[in-house]
């Protein structure tokens, strides 16, 4: 039957345009045949009897001028040659030969009686010529006429065809197939009672008769299962409401698919004013749910810990968010259909992280009151008041005091991190000029580079806009920076440290020529506590760390250029 099916339409089609198809040949082959024929009439006037004309033109012109110029008898001569070879006509032959036998009387006798002679005779030609244009027109004047009646007959019936064809064939085919359609449609909105009626349209039959058939197998398949998929909706909701982590989920709109009650207990809300409601909607009225709606829609990537009041305590929570994806049928291409925010509880991790930095801190104060000490005594035993120490006893007392020297830097750092991490870090920015920063940072670190023999380059340009800033800490970045190029350029080497404006941003930079730092620790090295693997230069770990956090707390940001063997340079870069 499908065959069938598809033979009518087929057929019905073929005959509809090769009907068409043929008419249109049809009077294609008319209109190029009688263009043809008007052609070749055209061609016979241009190519016979115009020539004569012409020529018999050229003959009077040059009978004008005979008596006096000697060229006039070469020119008539010339132009009564081509024309005894352009005879087309049956009474031409004899008026050709009547102009030539006048030619030479006149030629004999030139006087005006026998020039007057052969002009006649040239006006017999052209008179002869003119006559035959007029009929030759009137024959295809008659052909055009024919071909334009013919043409416009043949037209006026492909019209006729072409129009009965638009009118019936389209119908016959599109109007089931729109019924068939509307049912397809019907069945996706998951109308499953819907039934096709096409009538007698034998052709389409056995599709009516399929698709009813699935549409009651549908039917049957929506109340069995039915019961399947509100148990597995249950099932679903008990999972996500036993997860201990608050949990919402979004669709594409926005829309709030479900949430656990550990999330409805935190955002202080009720299920029965959640479910299929807007989250833009109910976040005009709960600031934690608009906070999560604008940091789903406009991520930010310095966005810290929700800090949340629920069940009488404080609680900290991370927010993630997790886009849905689902695949189609075939495991081609995905489909976005929503997100779900997941909220963590970090409150432990949070009151372990500040009981750590409350640890590092307190140990760093009592640190430094018997390093102070220690460096005191050292003070005291170099002192040649108190008495002459051996070699040996400078040598052990100048290791104790560059010891004692890095254990303060270390807890210098260790509280600067602290101010950081607690957000007690307090700017005092003044108007300072970059040179003053550079100075400081060279001074700082003058009796270093002494010691390593390193030459510090100042490349500082003649105009540059003033820094407000907290100089002071600024200062203590650079000088972090430009102990490091210390440390890390050989012998002998140079290290470059200057300042540049581009625009409105002022980049101040440090350049050393060392090994290089692998692009792989570009951005590892910002983080607390990392070294470079293979590093032998002692260090913390933070003095990177810190500055990062001093340069972000000025809207500042500091980054590294560096390739393993060319060196590497630290570049600040404030705008101004």
């Amino acid at each position: 039957m499908d065959k069938f099916l598809s033979l009518k339409i087929k057929t019905k089609l073929t005959f509809g345009i090769g009907l068409l198809f043929t008419m249109i040949v049809l009077l294609g082959g008319l209109a190029v045949r009688n263009i043809t024929d008007m052609s070749s009439d055209t061609q016979n006037i241009l190519a016979d009897n115009y020539n004569s004309l012409l020529y018999s033109r050229r003959m009077l012109d040059a009978l004008e001028w005979i008596k006096n110029d000697p060229q006039a008898h070469a020119e008539f001569e010339k132009n009564l040659d081509l024309q005894q070879k352009n005879i087309t006509e049956i009474d031409e032959n004899v008026a050709t030969a009547h102009l030539i036998a006048q030619y030479e009387a006149m030629y004999q006798n030139l006087n005006d009686t026998t020039i007057q002679r052969v002009r006649m005779a040239l006006n017999d030609i052209m008179s002869l010529n003119m006559s035959t244009i007029y009929r030759k027109s009137k024959v295809a004047e008659h052909t055009a006429d024919q071909a334009l009646l013919w043409i416009c007959i043949i037209a006026v019936a492909c019209i006729l065809i072409a129009f009965a064809f638009l009118i019936r064939l389209p119908r016959s085919i599109t109007s089931p197939i729109r019924k068939l359609t509307d049912g397809i449609l019907e069945i996706a909105n998951h109308n499953y009672e819907k039934r096709l009626d096409l009538g007698d349209n034998q052709e389409f039959a056995e599709v009516t008769s399929s698709f009813n058939r699935m549409a009651e197998r549908l039917t049957e398949y929506r109340k069995s299962t039915l019961a399947d998929i509100i148990q597995a909706k249950k099932y679903i909701e008990a999972i996500v409401n036993s997860i201990t982590e608050p949990i919402i989920g979004l669709d594409r709109d926005r829309s709030i698919l479900f949430a656990n009650d550990e999330a409805l207990t935190i955002l202080n809300l009720k299920r029965e004013n959640v479910m299929g409601k807007s989250a833009a909607e109910l976040a005009l009225k709960n600031d934690l749910l608009r906070r999560l709606v604008r940091e789903l829609i406009q991520p930010d990537e310095k966005k810290g810990p929700l800090k949340i009041y629920a069940d009488d305590k404080e609680s900290y929570f991370q927010a993630k968010y997790i886009p849905i994806h689902v695949t189609n049928g075939d495991g081609g291409e995905t489909e976005y259909v929503g997100d779900v925010i997941l909220l963590k509880n970090i409150t432990e991790f949070k009151e372990l992280d500040s009981a750590k930095t409350t640890f590092i801190s307190t140990i760093s104060h009592e640190l430094k009151t018997p390093i102070s000490a220690i460096l005191m005594s050292l003070k005291l035993l170099k002192d040649k008041r108190v008495g002459e120490m051996n070699d040996e006893q400078i040598a052990l007392a100048d290791s104790i005091r560059e010891s004692s020297d890095r254990l303060l830097e270390i807890t210098s750092e260790l509280l600067k991190m602290t101010q950081v991490e607690t957000g007690k870090l307090q700017l005092n920015p003044k108007i300072t000029k970059p040179i003053e920063l550079i100075d400081y940072a060279i001074k700082a670190n003058r009796v270093q580079a002494e010691r390593f023999n390193c030459h510090i380059e100042v490349d500082y340009p003649e105009k540059i806009s003033k820094l407000f800033v907290d100089s002071e800490k600024i200062a203590w970045v650079l000088t972090n920076l430009l102990s490091n190029a210390i440390h890390y350029t050989p012998e002998n080497g140079r290290i470059i440290i200057g300042a540049r404006q581009e625009d409105k941003k002022v980049e101040i930079f440090v350049q050393d020529f060392g090994k290089g730092i692998d692009p792989r620790y570009h951005q590892s090295i910002f983080d607390r506590y990392f070294r470079v693997p293979g590093t032998k230069v002692q260090g913390s770990g933070l003095g990177l760390a810190i500055s990062k956090d001093f340069v972000e707390a000025h809207g500042g940001t500091i980054r590294v250029d560096s390739e393993v063997g060319k060196g590497s340079t630290f570049i600040i870069t404030f705008n101004v």
